[in-house]
């Protein structure tokens, strides 16, 4: 009965292009921009397309953070600055992290390994995967995250409202939800700062990590003309200090679009970025697979939240498992109190998915394949979710194997920016090492 209705829909997108105001291409393109135009909120193509890096105007913004080029640039180095680990649970860890020893650019911007390690790691490999625990350390005393950290590449399509559970920002989907500020999680109190959650996010963050600038570091790091020239109206005796890193973060965090991938080009009338495959699986995301009724954003993510039944990382090798990891495998549950709100999870972004094998919020699969077969079998897997608060957007596909074969190559090839590594800087102010600047991670990554 599915398949009866998507077949006369799909013959009547295609003599709709016959005679409409269409990109040129083969019927394949036509058809494929008709579907995509039924999806898109303007019923155009162009929702779909992610402004460029440069054009600061264009990007998603907090209107309490406006980008500016100099913001952006400090923000380049800080997010890989070393000299910011200052207060560590250990001396052997001092200055020898960043917030790219969990967001690696070369592992799309995503720990390279299963669970993240900042303080407390050492090594670091290719792409991060070898970073392990130093001896050094007990394992409480490790900054490791119950969770899987979400990629920041795209974060400002979904900036209002960050963190699997969305707990962060003063509005959009938390609006509403200031009963629960400071009360399930006490950071959620910065909320009231009224900044967007990126912003807010980074300032606890900052914390979380064990990094702090002060007016002396900034010094001795090289970085006071950058703060200068970032923040020339805020008082210098504030200038200098973890808020004004945070909003640097964001705002560079706010750059990192993937403008470069297939699917990209194709949207602004490359028909040849992508293959025909890949167009043969962009057509089974945005129709038959209905991926886009949950990705909906314009890059392929959203503030909605969702019970998918996917297994949490504690029930994998993960280093620690105390209480603050069970809450959060309770999703925005474990930020709202909400018991219709338990084990939801916000919606990711779907492009740069080749750095790393590992996906959802518990790195539970291993592969692409597995991911789509798990969609389209529909069947939960963590018996710790209750049936009733499974998605019913989450239910069988009945794809057949090519199709699920196409999207795979849509999602691995057509959505992958293949130079997000322009986003990573030459050096630092410091020219301290980054990511890591511990002494193993030192010599894998050649630094002096």
């Amino acid at each position: 009965m599915r398949n009866s209705v998507l077949i006369p829909l799909t013959a009547l997108l295609i003599l709709a292009g016959c005679t409409s105001d269409f990109i040129q291409g083969d019927q394949l393109d036509i058809t494929l921009q008709n579907v995509i135009k039924t999806t898109s909120p303007d019923r155009s193509l162009d929702h779909y397309i992610l402004a460029h890096s440069s054009d600061l105007t264009a990007l998603p913004q907090d209107p309490n953070n406006p980008l500016t080029t100099a913001k952006v640039e400090l923000g380049s180095f800080l997010f890989f600055e070393t000299g910011l680990g200052t207060v560590p649970r250990s001396e052997v860890g001092f200055q020898s992290y960043s917030c790219s020893s969990c967001h690696v650019p070369a592992a799309d911007f995503k720990p390279g390994r299963m669970q993240g390690i900042g303080e407390g790691g050492q090594g670091f490999g290719y792409v991060g995967e070898a970073r392990v625990k130093h001896s050094a350390y007990e394992e409480a005393d490790m900054d490791v995250q119950g969770i899987r950290p979400l990629t920041v590449l795209n974060v400002g399509y979904s900036a209002e409202n960050t963190l699997w559970n969305g707990s962060f920002g003063s509005k959009g989907a938390n609006e509403g939800t200031e009963d629960a500020w400071g009360v399930f999680d006490e950071a959620t109190d910065l909320n009231y700062l009224g900044f967007q959650g990126l912003e807010t996010q980074n300032i606890e963050g900052l914390r979380v990590h064990r990094q702090m600038m002060t007016p002396e570091l900034a010094e001795s790091l090289g970085y006071i003309e950058y703060f200068d020239r970032a923040f020339p109206n805020v008082p210098v005796e504030e200038r200098y200090t973890n808020q004004s890193v945070s909003l640097a973060l964001s705002a560079y965090l706010r750059t990192l679009t993937t403008t470069e991938a297939p699917f990209q080009k194709w949207l602004k009338g490359d028909m040849s970025a992508m293959t025909t495959q890949e167009k043969r699986g962009a057509l089974v995301f945005f129709d038959k697979g209905n991926c886009s009724s949950c990705h909906s954003g314009s890059a392929f993510s959203a503030t909605k939240f969702f019970a998918l039944g996917v297994n949490d990382l504690d029930q994998s090798v993960s280093f620690r498992e105390d209480e603050e990891t069970l809450k959060k495998n309770k999703g925005r549950g474990g930020f709202t109190g909400r018991e219709e709100d338990m084990f939801k999870f916000k919606v990711p972004t779907l492009y740069n998915l080749q750095g790393t094998q590992f996906y959802f919020h518990g790195s539970s699969k291993r592969s692409l394949e597995e991911v789509v077969e798990y969609f389209d079998k529909g069947l939960p897997e963590n018996d710790r979710v209750p049936e009733e608060l499974i998605a019913r957007e989450f239910k069988p596909l009945g794809l057949t194997e090519q199709e699920k074969i196409d999207l795979v190559a849509f999602l691995r090839f057509g959505l992958q920016d293949n130079d997000v590594i322009r986003f990573k800087p030459a050096s630092l102010p410091s020219n301290n090492c980054f990511p890591n600047a511990d002494p193993q991670s030192m010599e894998e990554l050649g630094c002096n």
